[in-house]
């Protein structure tokens, strides 16, 4: 099963994406997970990527599909959930040019469907920690103590693409270069839209059932 997970910056792809995996077994690509680890490890790709990253712009077509490539190639013969990319109809075209080398297409694509100021509630409320990756919100996933992670007492920082402006910036990227996407894979019948405004959980129960 190949599925590609699409929604705005901060729809819950991640989450969903977790979801799926736990019930079938895939694996679990993020591009913003990968390209956060090629940074931090100080990578060829890391260092190109970061300048485009902080400022809330997509990163070029050429190294995303590079990284995720590479990445695609180590997937399990079950298959894999794809967040965060393709994130344009060129790296779209790209991603099945690759599959069908390998005499595979996806599956299916599932869009979340989320309104914009919800969207920017939630992501510039978010706070991570620097030290083990969790995410917290200052409203709806507050820590034991105020500013500080439940796993090891590290303070949390609010990450430089969950400031306003850059989420600003973020949103208006999708809907012009990421949004148009939907329509690249609704002509081959793949879409299953979602209303991901609800409660994670909610969107869950609607996820898992569109794939049993």
């Amino acid at each position: 099963m190949r599925i590609v997970l699409l929604g705005a910056p901060g729809a819950g792809k991640g989450t969903q994406c977790k979801n799926i995996v736990g019930q079938y077994g895939l694996l679990h690509l993020s591009s913003g997970d990968i390209l956060r680890r090629e940074r931090a490890a100080g990578t060829e790709l890391g260092k190109k990527a970061q300048g485009y990253m902080d400022s809330g712009a997509l990163v070029p077509d050429e190294i995303i599909i590079e990284m995720m490539a590479g990445a695609i190639e180590e997937a399990p013969s079950a298959g894999f959930v794809l967040d965060g990319f393709p994130r344009t109809v060129n790296q779209a075209v790209a991603l099945d040019k690759a599959l069908d080398e390998r005499s595979q297409t996806i599956d299916a694509v599932l869009n979340l469907e989320v309104d914009d100021k919800i969207i920017e509630a939630r992501m510039t409320g978010r706070r991570s920690c620097p030290k083990c990756g969790a995410v917290y919100h200052i409203v709806n996933l507050k820590p034991k103590t105020e500013g500080i992670c439940d796993n090891d007492g590290t303070e949390l920082v609010q990450r430089p693409d969950d400031n306003p402006e850059v989420v600003a910036n973020r949103l208006e990227t999708y809907h012009r270069l990421t949004e148009p996407l939907v329509d690249y894979y609704r002509n081959s019948g793949t879409v299953y839209d979602f209303d991901a405004n609800r409660d994670a959980d909610e969107v869950k129960v609607s996820v898992l059932a569109s794939k049993s």
